[in-house]
């Protein structure tokens, strides 16, 4: 309770600049947990994605593939569809890769959608805390001014600490937001990874059931040719 009444008259001391600062911490920590609600679940709906599609490319069940990738929208289904749709009009192993590439490339803005505004958000709720202090500031040596000089001292040093709150509640916001963006910023790059390790596993899986030419002997045919 002792702690309650602490956070309360701390708040509550910091000036009208602690609500915008408090609603700034809400924002980023809703889109915080929402896009690692996001995350964690594309990841496992990925992973079990990959499982199903590596047993179809085994059994040589492309047309399973190509229907998924269209009918779901598991970033995965549909980066490995590009792949063998690709490989059923030609076998050229570049031309597969660049076909999954770019299915990589048009997962990627739906996976970093909101996960930039964590940045911007920790740095306006730390400007916030300082612009609160500067006007608590101006407000406290403009009080102090008017008043008596025996009270100046005890006064001023009250003000200022009042104004103090606002910039260690900037920061308190801001901190969590910038570990929340980088925690999502890596948790985003392992399933970028995860798109390119599946890409190169396709391709091994097409060439060890001798469907895909070997890399080597394309380009020696070609200059051959």
């Amino acid at each position: 309770m002792e702690t309650y009444n602490l956070i309360v008259r701390f708040f509550q001391n910091g000036g009208p600049f602690m609500y915008p600062i408090a609603t700034v911490l809400v924002i980023g920590l809703a889109i915080a947990i929402e896009r690692w609600l996001v995350l964690s679940s594309s990841k496992w709906s990925n992973r079990r994605a990959f499982d199903t599609i590596m047993s179809s490319l085994k059994s040589q069940d492309y047309k399973s593939v190509i229907s998924a990738g269209k009918d779901s929208s598991v970033p995965m289904y549909r980066i490995v569809a590009a792949g063998i749709v690709r490989f059923t009009g030609s076998k050229r192993r570049d031309e597969i890769e660049s076909a999954m590439e770019e299915g990589v490339m048009e997962a990627l803005p739906r996976l970093e959608k909101r996960t930039q505004y964590l940045a911007t958000l920790a740095n306006v709720a730390t400007l916030l805390g300082l612009l609160g202090t500067i006007v608590g500031l101006i407000a406290a040596f403009t009080a102090v001014a008017h008043a008596a000089p025996a009270e100046k001292a005890s006064m001023l040093s009250s003000s200022i600490s009042v104004a103090m709150n606002t910039t260690a509640f900037g920061l308190i916001s801001a901190i969590p937001l910038l570990l929340a963006h980088a925690l999502l910023q890596t948790k985003t790059t392992e399933l970028v990874d995860s798109f390119e390790m599946a890409g190169v596993k396709v391709l091994n899986t097409l060439a060890d059931a001798r469907q895909l030419p070997d890399k080597t002997r394309g380009e020696d045919a070609a200059s051959a040719a």
